[in-house]
């Protein structure tokens, strides 16, 4: 049973042809459900993937819910966190007067995050006792933002303090430099003995798997996989959550 005196959460996600995008989507949401049974949990997408946000904001208030926490499924405040959805959410209440929604803040950064990129080196086989003498790419999707790219070095900077490591650098898949091929081989060129690849990306996809692609062609150590429905991840969808939820009736920005 959901409990209708909590406000439905409504997790938006970009939307990919790729069908693992959803699939992650999907058992990222189930994990969150098991978090907080009752919770009322639905996963709309801005394209390629259905539902839309529109339509899953129209069914919702049809069927009586008219307390939404929208949140988006992106780890920094880019283009989509900042005008693509609140136009979206603007549009859809504008013509659905009982709805009342709460866009909740991106992922990251956040240390939970973090702690998922550690896990997920952990299982392609990195040793703890390597950290020292390990070089990590952070590698993400990229952004032409450029206060997104900004807050990757930032938690490029802040996890080479926090997690032991010789060096973290950052990557991107799209739009910025240097790219994951790049990062990897400038690493060696410093002299770093062991290189792993992070992928900083929720989902499998085009640009998950050029990074990958880059980290095999230069022959990095390690290649994590994506963070996927990693337990940290569905931790901190809660927490923003619960943060949008404390907040006023309507508040539609990241």
């Amino acid at each position: 049973m959901h409990d209708a005196t909590r406000p439905a959460l409504v997790v938006v996600a970009h939307g990919s042809r790729d069908p693992r995008h959803a699939a992650t989507v999907a058992a990222l949401c189930a994990r969150v459900r098991a978090l907080r049974p009752g919770l009322r949990v639905e996963a709309a997408y801005l394209d390629f993937d259905a539902p839309s946000v529109p339509s899953l904001l129209e069914r919702l208030h049809g069927e009586g819910v008219h307390d939404v926490v929208a949140l988006p499924l992106l780890l920094s405040r880019a283009f989509h966190a900042k005008s693509d959805i609140p136009a979206v959410l603007h549009e859809a209440t504008s013509r659905l007067p009982r709805l009342r929604v709460r866009q909740a803040g991106v992922l990251g950064p956040h240390p939970l995050l973090v702690g998922a990129l550690e896990r997920r080196l952990r299982e392609a086989g990195l040793r703890p006792s390597r950290h020292a003498s390990t070089g990590v790419v952070l590698a993400a999707a990229g952004s032409s933002d450029p206060e997104a790219i900004a807050v990757i070095a930032q938690t490029a900077r802040a996890w080479r303090r926090t997690g032991g490591w010789c060096a973290v650098r950052p990557a991107f898949a799209s739009a910025s430099a240097p790219r994951t091929e790049d990062a990897v081989r400038g690493l060696r060129a410093d002299g770093v003995r062991h290189v792993a690849v992070a992928p900083y990306v929720i989902a499998p996809g085009y640009l998950p798997d050029r990074i990958r692609g880059g980290a095999i062609g230069a022959r990095a150590d390690v290649l994590a996989p994506v963070l996927g429905a990693a337990p940290e991840l569905a931790s901190l969808l809660v927490l923003r959550y619960d943060e949008a939820a404390a907040r006023g009736p309507l508040a539609l920005s990241a």
